[in-house]
């Protein structure tokens, strides 16, 4: 997603795109941190942050070496795989501290120099059938791959609708019923504005790819599953569901408007009745509201100023994991779910919490 401060990003990272997927799962050791780098505080709000953190719980920096960290999620197997969206790869964290390009490029393949700053991939999740579906964000699509292994089918599974290209997935979740939801806000078009001369669609949207899991490996997107959930967002970015799905969570990146929302989800699996959960517009911290995930007692964490903000389900800010970097998303890992790993700009970070988390 597109920072509220300048960062530092050159336009020949469009560059790095090639015409075709490749894997690049031995490319050598990156910027792997010692697991005991120890960064960041926590800071006490509530007294229910206590059933979440233990007091002497710390931030661990894992990895550096990137230019825009996103869209974290554990493997099964054992290992993270996250986005570098600048330069345009995924990674691969082992909990041996190795750190390699799993993919290069994973969002735009033209073979023109991208224009933008943020050509790569965006979020991503694991149906339940363990493959990895991704929020293509230059590419302008949601994508599934078949495999882990290389040379691994890529499916389409989203890329228009009502004949107009999307303007760039930036996160999805899938609901148990195996349909997939998803933000679309403009930050991987060139300009990331919603005057870009390529974007399409007239409004930033969630959705909602019905039946997604059972869609045909190789088949081309089918339009007529693709439905529009949100229109009236300015920019939907992160998104998750609570536990028992009876809500929506929508974090919405806007600098003037830094909040998130909570929408009913009816049995039929739209959603209504939208309400501010929580509003941090008048906060000055660096960042703002990004990737959202919720533990099983349905505590939500998400990006916000300043780094990690945690909720309860009753929209109480418990508190906030400080960081060095500005924060974008989270996800849960390790056997027992219970490692919070962080992106956060340049850098790999995690904390160990008490409660498990929700993951796929």
């Amino acid at each position: 997603m597109k920072s509220f401060i300048s960062l530092k990003r050159s336009a020949a990272i469009g560059a790095l795109a090639l015409a075709a997927i490749g894997f690049a799962l031995a490319a050598g050791r990156l910027g792997a941190s010692p697991p005991d780098a120890e960064v960041g505080e926590i800071v006490k709000l509530d007294p229910g942050l206590d059933a979440i953190l233990s007091p002497n719980a710390r931030v661990e920096k894992l990895a550096d070496d990137c230019k825009w960290t996103e869209g974290p999620v554990w493997i099964h197997q054992g290992y993270l795989l996250f986005a570098d969206i600048p330069n345009n790869r995924i990674l691969k964290w082992t909990p041996a501290g190795s750190l390699t390009v799993f993919m290069q490029p994973s969002g735009y393949t033209g073979r023109e120099p991208f224009k933008g700053p943020e050509p790569g991939s965006n979020g991503m999740t694991l149906d339940r059938l363990g493959r990895l579906t991704v929020a293509g964000h230059a590419r302008r699509n949601v994508w599934r791959l078949e495999s882990l292994a290389p040379g691994a089918r890529l499916t389409v599974l989203a890329d228009r609708y009502h004949g107009r290209r999307l303007n760039s997935p930036n996160d999805l979740v899938y609901k148990s019923d195996g349909s997939l939801y998803f933000t679309d806000p403009p930050y991987g078009l060139e300009t990331q504005g919603d005057d870009d001369p390529k974007k399409e669609l007239p409004f930033n949207g969630v959705f909602r790819l019905r039946d997604a899991v059972r869609h045909p490996a190789g088949a081309p997107p089918d339009p007529q599953k693709l439905d529009l959930l949100i229109r009236d967002l300015t920019r939907p970015n992160g998104i998750a569901f609570s536990p028992d799905e009876k809500y929506l969570y929508i974090a919405v990146s806007d600098p003037q408007h830094k909040v998130w929302m909570r929408y009913d989800v009816k049995r039929d699996g739209t959603v209504v009745n939208g309400q501010v959960f929580f509003d941090a517009t008048s906060d000055t911290a660096e960042g703002g509201p990004d990737g959202i995930k919720v533990d099983r007692k349905g505590n939500l964490y998400g990006a916000g100023p300043g780094g990690v903000w945690i909720f309860s389900p009753a929209g109480r800010h418990l508190g906030t994991i400080k960081l060095p970097e500005r924060m974008a998303n989270c996800n849960w890992g390790d056997a027992d779910a219970k490692s919070l790993y962080i992106t956060a700009s340049t850098s790999l970070y995690r904390v160990r919490v008490k409660v498990p988390g929700v993951r796929p």
